[in-house]
Order: structure tokens, then sequence, then C-alpha cells
């Protein structure tokens, strides 16, 4: 267990706690009620890449789970889902969420290096742009190997090495050309925001097996064609993600 640098933990805490300001529960609630499990920006369908599989029954743990949106669609597929996040005002929105539409699993406060719930609980770990992207890697993916059974899955989203590389340094949408070394690209801190990982496939490869994992798959999700530009949140338009994969899904297994 390698727990984060406090100053850090804050720096990003307080961020999502500004965000969690600037967006209203009927947007939150948005998520919660859509009628089917979909994959970051543009909305790639799970049914489509069919990572997740039967999930009836599962022991799940989300890690950096924001408002719980992804629990609360596994919980009514008849998983069993705990909900893991640092900031109190995500989770606050979260509970206000299960009582609107009466959708109950457990929310833990707590870092994703560190978490409270005991060894080789899960089936299933997850995360999407939780702590696959505010976390650092070295830390959360031992944690995620320690609490899952073997056997056990992880999967997680996060942005493209692609458009992390070609976003501005003050931040926006990608463009069609580099704008930033790779070397160097593992901990962003962005003016004004919270700081990000954002390791090469080498690195997740290297940090995935240096953790007990075995790889299963990368998925490189592109913007499907009758996707548009999300408005919440810059990173790539539609236009760009069909060129361009904006978002790269990773699924890897703790060994039987």
């Amino acid at each position: 267990m390698l727990v984060a640098d406090s100053a850090e933990l804050d720096v990003n805490r307080a961020l999502w706690t500004t965000v969690n300001e600037q967006v209203a529960d009927e947007e939150a609630a948005g998520a919660w009620r859509a009628g089917e499990i979909t994959w970051g920006l543009f909305r790639v369908r799970e049914a489509e890449l069919g990572v997740l599989g039967d999930l009836d029954g599962l022991d799940v743990v989300e890690l950096g789970c924001g408002t719980a949106y992804f629990s609360a669609w596994l919980a009514q597929r008849g998983a069993r889902p705990v909900a893991v996040d640092l900031t109190p005002a995500q989770l606050q929105t979260a509970r206000r969420c299960q009582e609107r539409f009466g959708v109950w699993f457990p929310l833990v406060e707590a870092d994703a290096a560190d978490v409270p719930l005991e060894s080789g609980r899960f089936d299933l770990v997850l995360s999407e742009y939780g702590a696959s992207v505010w976390c650092d890697p070295t830390g959360w993916l031992s944690e995620a190997a320690r609490l899952l059974r073997p056997g056990g899955r992880l999967v997680f989203l996060t942005n493209s090495v692609l458009a992390t590389l070609t976003v501005p340094a003050e931040g926006g949408y990608a463009q069609d050309r580099l704008l930033r070394a790779q070397r160097g690209s593992y901990r962003v801190r962005w003016p004004g925001g919270g700081i990000e990982y954002h390791p090469s496939h080498g690195d997740w490869i290297r940090l995935l097996r240096g953790s007990g994992f075995e790889v299963e798959a990368l998925h490189e999700l592109y913007a499907p064609t009758d996707a548009d530009s999300p408005d919440y949140y810059e990173i790539a338009t539609a236009e760009w993600g069909r060129s361009w994969p904006a978002e790269d899904l990773w699924v890897a297994a703790r060994p039987a």
C-alpha cells in the first residue's frame, strides 16, 4: 500500500468539491437514470464492448466513484457494489441520488490507495475516470490487487495517451498535432485544476504486471458516428474522437 502525498490529495479533493458545487443534482440524476451502461465521453455502449460480462451476483468496488452513477448501473444489474471516493461532497450527492432512486449500496470516503475494506473480497475492481486518472497508479493498482479475489478482474477507463499529448498545456480540446512530450507526461498538473496521471502504454503494462496483474485487453475508444462533443469535460471533440482514440479502456486479471 502506498498512500499519496496529503497535499496532492487536498488539491484534488478541493477541485472535485468545486466541481460538485457547479453540477446540479439533476445532472447527476440524469446519469443515474440512464437505461444502459456506457463508457466515457462519447457514451460507447457496454453492449458493444462486452468488457464487464455477467454482473449478477458479483462483488464490485468502484475506486473514485464521484457521484456513483456507475455503481448504480451495476447494482441495477444484480451486482453488489461498494463505491469509494475521496471527496465528501461527491458522496453526499451520491447519497441524495440513492434516496431519490431507491438504489442502495455502501459509500466509502477513502483514498483509492488506502481503502478500508478487507483483502480478497471483490470479483471486480472498476474505475471510470476515477482513480484511473486522479491517483498515482503505483499506489492504487496494488490496492486493487489486494482487494480482488484470485481470478478477479480490473477494468478501468482513462484518457488515451494520444489525447494527453495533444491537449494544450493551458487545457482545452485535443488538437491534430503533438503539444507535449510523452516523457514527463506521467504526472500532469493542469493550470487551475488538479493533478492527473497519464502513464504511457508501456508504463501501464509495467505497473500492472508489477502489481500482479495479467493484461487481458486494451480497447482504444473512438467516438461513435452519432456522438456529440461533451460539454462537461473538455478533452476531445466528437470530430477529433472519430479520427483518433480519445480513451483507453484496460482489462486485467489477478491470476487464480
